[in-house]
């Protein structure tokens, strides 16, 4: 009999935005955020499983911009740190290991829409520090039509699409896991091609621990 499988998962994401056209995070500093939700696996085969639920996760990055040589003034630092509901749909391998331990490695795409965020920003100038913080403003775009409604410069789109890719170890009471999230959505809601460069999107590297809720 084919197992299906239920667990709990939370963890932390070093989450980071690209910033040049070939997809690198050049100049962007890696943000400590964090996941956590519900997943089920759903056992195809004894090796293969499908994998899908929902999961909060927090995405961004740091930037820091140093006018001098010092670190200590004459700066602006700014933190992005939207927040996303995700639903991703894994197709998970398992390969036995030990009695009791599968490594599985996973893949598959995944959907989110953004809830919520903060914008932090702090600069010391000449020895003067000023801070401020503003939420977050996401666009009503329509996913699924080619136009592009409530776009604005000082919003991003609600809804993020890209690839996760990952693995782990499974101790029957515990899953240990690595996932790196591949966004393919530019997050800026005035940019409308997102095959033109790969700027402007989000790479987010999960460590996550599971608890399965049958054991």
């Amino acid at each position: 009999m084919v197992k299906s499988q239920v667990y709990i998962q939370g963890g932390v994401n070093l989450a980071n935005i690209t910033q040049t056209k070939s997809g690198e995070t050049q100049n962007n500093n890696l943000l400590t955020t964090f996941n956590v939700g519900f997943l089920g696996r759903f056992g195809l085969s004894k090796a293969i499983d499908l994998e899908s639920g929902l999961l909060l996760q927090g995405r961004g990055a740091k930037a820091n911009t140093y006018f001098s040589s010092s670190s200590d003034d004459n700066y602006v630092k700014t933190k992005f740190n939207p927040l996303y509901l995700e639903v991703p749909l894994n197709v998970v391998l398992r390969f036995p290991f030990q009695k009791e331990m599968n490594i599985f490695l996973n893949a598959g795409p995944y959907a989110a829409m953004g809830i919520a965020g903060k914008s932090k920003t702090e600069s010391k100038i000449l020895g003067v520090t000023s801070t401020s913080s503003d939420n977050i403003k996401f666009s009503n775009d329509n996913p699924f039509t080619s136009q592009q409604d409530d776009a604005a410069y000082d919003k991003i789109k609600r809804f993020d699409f890209g690839l996760n890719f990952g693995g782990g170890l499974d101790l029957g009471k515990v899953l240990l896991k690595l996932n790196y999230g591949f966004g393919l959505t530019k997050i800026n809601s005035t940019q409308s091609n997102n095959n033109a460069d790969n700027k402007n999107k989000y790479r987010t590297v999960s460590i996550s621990v599971g608890i399965p809720l049958d054991n």
